[in-house]
């Protein structure tokens, strides 16, 4: 049986996202870039640490880190649902600037100008000229309303491209013989580039495209010049799809890539997760706040700041984050260990995976995910 390697990552919707992973990671370097040679290693190693007296303490300056934001703007809009909810913004630089390359799977952390910050996946051609992002409309007042109401030339800062759900290719840092992937409604936006990357290596795939109507799906018509490697599945027309087809949808072998809505990919994942067929189950996730359901609470702020209150439908980061904007974060999943806090008192419930026994003795904890015990907690900002 071949190994059964899982991954996983999900995000805030709007529709945005944030990851949790398994097991053994992706390959830093996918495409075979070559090892370096030891000897020329040790060679610019010895070089670089000799210098001639006249050279001491006149060393060039490092290069300035990049910047943690970029300035963009709405190039094109386009909506690609029949409905009407899902809107695309092609994002470009300014001129004279160009935007850091990226790969499949990869997302950005969208500035809006009324300050809330989403992700997004990037849902174009890697090898493409800008950025592309797709976006559905939940409400009128939140972000993706915000989204939906953005002007052709509207600037925004985004973040670098983040990769928590990257591809690895049969072949190229993936022993399984093809690619199959399932993806749910507006889950479709970081698969889209996978099947394009897979295109452009030759590499055999298929897809799942799963949906309550035609007219709720984006892409539609991108995905029918695929003919018959794309199955659309629609529960207006053919009923909501069990855990047991999907398990049959699955090639013997073959590595799977699912994105959408939580129940959805935690469904999924129970029927694949101990399946011999499923080579690979790599994922993604998207739907309601992470860290939300229990009890409401206070977090008060050692620096004396006026308290937060976060309600029982929310979680804890998203209340911090609407009372300081400036508060970092990433994958909103308790992957990755941005937004980790030091409490100074109360009761925490913690839901990640990431923090040890250690540091949460020390009275660490991860926001995103994770939420007070008790009616307070008191945190070292």
């Amino acid at each position: 049986m071949p190994e059964l390697r899982k991954s996983g990552h999900g995000k805030q919707n709007g529709a945005g996202w944030a990851p949790e992973t398994y097991s053994r990671t992706t390959p830093p370097q996918l495409y075979g870039k070559p090892r370096a040679d030891r000897a020329m290693v040790a060679m610019k190693w010895l070089l670089g640490a000799w210098s001639p007296p006249w050279e001491l303490g006149v060393r060039a300056p490092s290069p300035a880190p990049p910047a943690a934001t970029t300035v963009v703007s709405v190039a094109r809009r386009t909506v690609v649902a029949g409905d009407g909810s899902v809107v695309e913004l092609v994002l470009d630089a300014a001129p004279g600037d160009t935007l850091p390359t990226w790969t499949a799977g990869a997302h950005i952390r969208v500035h809006l100008p009324s300050s809330r910050v989403r992700e997004y996946s990037l849902c174009g051609d890697p090898d493409g000229r800008g950025y592309r992002i797709a976006v559905r409309k939940v409400s009128d007042d939140g972000a993706s309303g915000e989204v939906h109401s953005l002007a052709l030339g509207a600037t925004l800062r985004i973040s670098r491209p983040i990769n928590a759900f990257p591809l690895a290719l049969p072949g190229h840092g993936s022993s399984a013989g093809a690619v199959h992937f399932i993806a749910a409604g507006i889950g479709i936006t970081p698969i889209l580039p996978m099947i394009m990357t897979a295109e452009r290596w030759s590499v055999p795939w298929t897809l799942l495209y799963l949906g309550r109507s035609r007219a709720d799906l984006p892409y539609l018509d991108r995905l029918a010049a695929y003919g018959n490697r794309v199955t659309i599945h629609v529960d207006d027309e053919s009923g909501v799809m069990t855990g047991e087809d999907l398990k049959d949808s699955l090639p013997p072998g073959a590595a799977l890539y699912l994105c959408g809505p939580a129940r959805f990919v935690d469904l999924a994942v129970a029927r694949f997760g101990d399946s011999p067929e499923c080579a690979e189950l790599h994922f993604e996730r998207f739907g309601g706040a992470a860290g939300s359901g229990g009890t409401a609470f206070t977090v008060s702020f050692r620096s004396g700041r006026a308290p937060v209150q976060v309600s029982e439908d929310e979680g804890m980061l998203d209340a911090l984050v609407r009372a300081d904007p400036s508060i970092g974060y990433s994958c909103r999943q308790g992957f990755c260990g941005t937004c980790r806090l030091k409490i100074l008192d109360g009761e925490v419930i913690h839901r990640d995976s990431t923090l040890t026994d250690l540091e949460r003795a020390r009275g660490y904890m991860l926001p995103c995910v994770s939420r007070a015990g008790g009616d307070d907690l008191v945190i070292d900002l």
